[in-house]
C-alpha cells in the first residue's frame, strides 16, 4: 500500500489521516482486509508500534474494526451527505437552510466591508482611501508603556467579564472630555462604551426600532448605517442635504412619522458641511413634536482647523430625545474598536442589556489603556499633534486639486476632518468607474462617492481621504491623477 510518508511531520498522523482520507473516497470499500500491522510497517519502513497507533485511531473512530484472527478491515459506514453542488449551492437537491428575515436580509444586501483597489490587482503607491487615520504622530511607546502596566497590575478580576456598560475610569474619562471638548450634557451614568460607532449604530436600530418603522437618514450619508437599518427591516425616508447640512424643513411633519433621524451635524458625512444653530434648534423642537429620537454621530470632529469644533447638538437637548456616539478609531488607531454612547437615562439600561447579549462587553484590558491615556494628558497631546499634522495634509490636497485640475473640480465641505468631497463637473458620472480603474492602473486610489447615496448622484465625485498620506506623496498622486483623468 502507497502512503507518501514525511520524515518531518508525526508518522502515525499521516498513515492515519491517508487511510481515513481513502475510506471516505470509496477507495477503500467496506469488508476490504487491510495489511497486517507488521506487513505495512514493513512497507513503509516505520516501526510496527507506529502503524499499530494508526490503527487503533481508526477503529476508536469506527472506520475500520479489527477481530482476532481475522485482521482489520473497513467498516461498514452510513451514507455521506453528497458535496454542495457548486451552481445550485443544493445538497443532494435540497435547497438549503431557510434563513431568518433578518438573516435573508442580511444576504440580499451583503453588508460586508467595500473593496478597495489596495485589496484587489493593483499595488497602490497613492491610496486616497478614507477611514485611515495617520499613524505617524501616535506615542506607540507610551501605548506600550502603560499596556504593560495595566496587565501586570490586573488582579484576577482583572481579567473576568466586565460591565456591559464599559469600566468607571473611561466612562468617567470620556464623560469628563465631552464636557469640555464637545459640550456634551453628560455624567458617567449615561455612557456605554462599545466596540466602535458600528456597534453603537447597530444597538440603538436593534432597541428603538421595529421592522417597518421609518428612520429618515441624510442624502447622502454614511453608507454602512443605511445598512445597519435596512437589514433591521427599516423604512427609510432620504432627506437632501445642502451647504448647510440636513435640511431641516424637509422633514415628516406628521406625529410619530419617524422613529429615529440619523445626522452628522458637525461634519455631515460625506459632503463636509456644517449644521448651523438654527437648524439644530428646529431639528431639536422637530424630534419632540413627532417623538423621534436623534441619533447624533460625532464621528471625527475633534480634527477641525481654524476655529473651535462645534458643540454637539446633544447639548443643546432638553427633551432627552438625543443618542450622541462617537468613536477612537479616528483619533487613535481602528484596530481598537473602541467607541462611546451618550444616552438619555431612560435607554442606559435596555442598552446596556443589549450590548451584554451582543458581546457581553468590550475589552476591559484596552479600556483601561485608554482610560489612562486620556487621565495622564497624552490624548489630549496626541490630538493637537495629529490635527496639526492633518490639517497640512488637507491643505496640501487642496492645493494639489487647484495646481492640476483648477476650476475642473468643486471641493465640498468646510475646512474640518479627515477627507474631502471633490465633483467633477467635466466628467460624466457613466465614465467615473472606468476612469478610477485606469488611475489603479498607474497606482493612484481613489473612491466615487456614488455608494453615499440612495439615488446615485448625476456629478461625478471622489471620497478623498488624506490623513495617512505625507504631503509629498499627496502632491504626486494628485499629479498622477490628474494626467489619468
Amino acid at each position: 500500500m502507497l502512503i507518501p510518508i514525511d520524515d518531518s511531520k508525526v508518522l502515525y498522523r499521516q498513515i492515519y489521516a491517508h487511510l481515513r482520507r481513502e475510506i471516505l473516497s470509496g477507495r477503500l470499500e467496506a469488508g476490504m482486509k487491510l495489511p497486517s500491522t507488521r506487513a505495512l510497517a514493513s512497507e513503509l519502513g516505520v516501526s510496527r508500534r507506529t502503524v499499530l497507533i494508526a490503527y487503533d485511531q481508526l477503529i476508536a473512530e469506527g472506520y475500520v474494526v479489527g477481530e482476532t484472527g481475522s485482521g482489520t478491515r473497513v467498516a461498514e459506514l452510513p451514507a455521506l451527505e453528497p458535496e454542495l453542488e457548486p451552481t445550485t449551492g443544493k445538497v443532494g437537491g435540497r435547497a438549503p437552510a431557510q434563513l431568518s428575515v433578518y438573516g435573508e436580509q442580511i444576504a440580499e444586501t451583503s453588508p460586508l466591508p467595500p473593496p478597495t483597489w489596495t485589496l484587489q490587482d493593483y499595488a497602490l503607491r497613492y491610496d486616497f482611501n478614507y477611514g485611515i487615520p495617520a499613524l505617524e504622530p501616535f506615542p506607540r511607546d507610551v501605548w506600550r508603556r502603560l499596556f504593560a502596566n495595566c496587565v501586570n497590575r490586573a488582579s484576577r478580576l482583572g481579567f473576568a467579564y466586565g460591565a456591559p456598560e464599559g469600566i468607571p475610569a473611561l466612562r468617567t474619562a470620556i464623560a469628563r472630555y465631552l464636557q469640555s471638548a464637545r459640550a456634551v450634557e453628560c455624567d458617567a451614568s449615561r455612557v456605554l462604551v462599545v466596540g466602535g460607532s458600528q456597534q453603537a449604530l447597530d444597538l440603538t436600530a436593534r432597541v428603538l426600532l421595529n421592522p417597518g418603522d421609518a428612520v429618515v437618514i441624510e442624502e447622502p450619508h454614511y453608507q454602512s448605517a443605511r445598512e445597519v437599518f435596512d437589514t433591521l427591516g427599516a423604512r427609510l425616508i432620504p432627506v437632501p442635504v445642502d451647504e448647510q447640512g440636513l435640511d431641516v424643513s424637509r422633514l415628516p411633519q406628521r406625529p410619530g412619522a419617524a422613529r429615529l433621524v440619523y445626522v452628522t451635524p458637525s461634519h455631515q458625512f460625506p459632503s463636509g458641511a456644517t449644521m448651523p444653530l438654527a437648524r439644530r434648534i428646529a431639528l431639536l423642537e422637530w424630534a419632540e413634536r413627532v417623538g423621534a429620537y436623534v441619533l447624533e454621530d460625532d464621528y471625527d470632529s475633534e480634527f477641525r482647523y481654524g476655529d473651535r469644533p462645534v458643540p454637539a447638538v446633544q447639548g443643546l437637548d432638553r427633551a432627552e430625545r438625543v443618542a450622541y456616539m462617537g468613536t477612537f478609531s479616528k483619533v487613535l488607531f481602528p484596530a481598537l474598536r473602541l467607541g462611546y454612547l451618550v444616552l438619555p437615562p431612560v435607554l442606559v439600561k435596555p442598552f446596556a442589556a443589549a450590548k451584554w447579549l451582543a458581546d457581553r462587553h468590550t475589552s476591559t484590558i484596552e479600556q483601561e489603556v485608554v482610560a489612562e491615556f486620556i487621565d495622564a494628558g497624552h490624548f489630549d497631546r496626541h490630538l493637537r499633534r495629529a490635527r496639526a499634522q492633518a490639517e497640512r495634509r488637507q491643505r496640501a490636497l487642496i492645493d494639489a486639486l487647484e495646481e492640476h485640475f483648477g476650476d475642473r473640480v468643486e471641493v465640498s465641505g468646510s475646512s474640518a476632518g479627515l477627507h474631502k468631497l471633490v465633483w467633477f463637473d467635466d466628467i460624466p458620472s457613466s465614465r467615473l468607474d472606468g476612469l478610477i480603474e485606469r488611475a489603479a492602473e498607474t497606482g493612484v486610489g481613489v473612491y466615487s462617492v456614488a455608494p453615499y447615496f440612495i439615488r446615485p448622484p448625476r456629478r461625478s465625485g471622489l471620497m478623498m481621504g488624506y490623513a495617512s498620506m505625507p504631503e509629498r506623496d499627496i502632491r504626486a498622486g494628485i499629479e498622477l491623477l490628474a494626467q489619468t483623468f
